[in-house]
């Protein structure tokens, strides 16, 4: 079979110009299609969707150049393989020379929105919500995870001893939950 017998002209742009039928294209891809695509999956270290995408160019640059196939689909391969390895160092050139993203947010989504005055509400309803606890369970709260102090820190200061602290703690954050969450805040999980 001859590329002539397998060719078509396409109109682009108002100029015509010969192409690979649809035929031809199909028995290309039954060939060559596979073993390319492996090649270019390892090519790409395991991306798929690049090895694809560079798959279909080179199968398109082929449609495009029917005079590359004079010989017939059987002996295309070197002309193939040839193709798909210039569009995957032209794909690897330009994403070299793109600025590279240091995370997976878009720049839209990296605009600060911090509010000083949210933690000033927040600090305001902490601090509501800690008048209703006993003396003794705020005084340990505050010291443990407002001021930062170890247990046995703590302890010292109090001066009682840790375990006292530990318990302390525990009942006062207990008791603290369910007044946040009724103010609308959360404690950490």
């Amino acid at each position: 079979m001859q590329t002539q017998e397998k060719a078509e002209t396409v109109e682009t742009g108002g100029t015509a110009r010969a192409t690979l039928d649809q035929q031809a294209l199909a028995e290309l891809y039954r060939l060559h299609g596979p073993d390319l695509l492996r090649a270019l999956i390892r090519l790409t270290s395991g991306d798929r969707g690049k090895a694809e995408d560079i798959l279909q160019e080179t199968f398109v640059r082929a449609w495009q150049h029917p005079e590359a196939f004079t010989d017939g689909p059987e002996r295309c391969r070197p002309w193939l393989f040839t193709v798909a390895r210039r569009i995957a160092i032209d794909h690897f050139r330009k994403r070299a020379a793109r600025a590279q993203e240091v995370a997976e947010i878009s720049p839209d989504e990296s605009v600060a929105t911090h509010d000083p005055y949210d933690e000033v509400l927040a600090a305001h309803d902490i601090g509501l919500a800690l008048t209703e606890l006993t003396p003794q369970h705020r005084e340990v709260l505050v010291e443990l995870h407002l001021n930062g102090r170890s247990v046995n820190d703590t302890a010292t200061l109090l001066g009682v001893p840790a375990g006292t602290v530990k318990s302390r703690n525990f009942y006062a954050i207990r008791t603290l939950r369910p007044v946040l969450e009724r103010r609308g805040l959360a404690l950490p999980a």
